[in-house]
């Protein structure tokens, strides 16, 4: 009697093993490619921030929930500690409606072009500032927006927010930072942990390199929050940046400010290009 074996293609024990790693990461190359190629995506706005971050109305039930859960128990340090950590979170709340207005006005200042460059909201797809910019850009009528998912055991998977035929689950970070930043042409970064830093300081790195070619609008949204964690002007002293390296990014508290930034940046780098352009 004949066998029929599997195809390799459809062998999932070997598409799962480690052997295969290199084909999986080529998936997560290539599906994303022609996903965003068939659904017209050429130009992104990247927004990062934490994931903890909610709104405020949510903020305010975690803190008096974990207060109430303190006042029936007054000695158990771990209530205490997580009330701690609940008020701390709950101060970032005011950030979740900064991400959603600007996510909100690029959109629609994007989708009003007349048939110029059109640029999609992009995120992480998860909880918090990356809900957020999702959210916002899902508030415009027509408004489409991406969400770059990545594979972890505390996250359910791509927010309800991002456009569900351009939201995506990846299982390698480096191929998801990729596409973060392939397509990218302006950034906002609201306060988040280490993983916003990464991405960040990546993001930053490229730029500075020359990796990225033309010049990246980097807004760093929330000064209250940037100019305690992050100090460039100390990397100058001891030098191990360039003074015009500081100049990299832009910081404001102020969605008015950063919407004008971002636009007024994008419309010159357009402009410059088109002189550029051959003919």
């Amino acid at each position: 009697m004949a066998q029929y074996p599997p195809k390799a293609y459809k062998n999932l024990e070997f598409l799962n093993s480690p052997a295969a790693r290199h084909i999986r990461i080529l998936c997560e190359y290539e599906e994303t490619r022609q996903r965003f190629r068939r659904h017209g995506i050429k130009n992104t706005l990247v927004f990062f921030g934490s994931a903890r971050v909610r709104t405020r109305e949510e903020s305010e039930a975690r803190v008096a929930e974990a207060r109430a859960a303190l006042e029936a128990d007054p000695d158990d340090a771990t209530l205490l500690a997580e009330l701690q950590r609940t008020e701390a979170v709950a101060r970032l709340s005011p950030y979740y409606d900064h991400a959603v207005e600007l996510s909100r006005r690029l959109t629609e200042w994007s989708l009003g072009r007349d048939g110029k460059r059109g640029y999609y909201i992009t995120s992480g797809g998860g909880p918090g500032i990356m809900e957020a910019a999702n959210r916002g850009a899902s508030m415009v009528k027509k408004g489409r927006s991406v969400g770059l998912g990545i594979s972890l055991p505390f996250e359910p998977g791509v927010n309800d927010y991002a456009t569900p035929e351009l939201s995506f689950e990846f299982h390698y970070f480096f191929t998801r930072k990729l596409w973060f930043l392939y397509l990218c042409k302006g950034l906002v970064v609201f306060p988040g942990g280490f993983g916003t830093m990464d991405e960040m300081f990546e993001s930053l790195t490229l730029v500075q390199t020359g990796k990225i070619h033309n010049a990246l609008p980097v807004v760093l949204f929330g000064r209250e929050y940037w100019d305690e964690v992050l100090h460039l002007d100390t990397m100058v002293r001891f030098g191990t940046i360039a003074p015009k390296d500081v100049d990299l990014v832009y910081r404001t508290d102020s969605v008015d400010d950063a919407f004008e930034f971002l636009t007024t940046t994008l419309v010159e780098q357009e402009e410059a290009a088109a002189t550029r352009a051959p003919g």
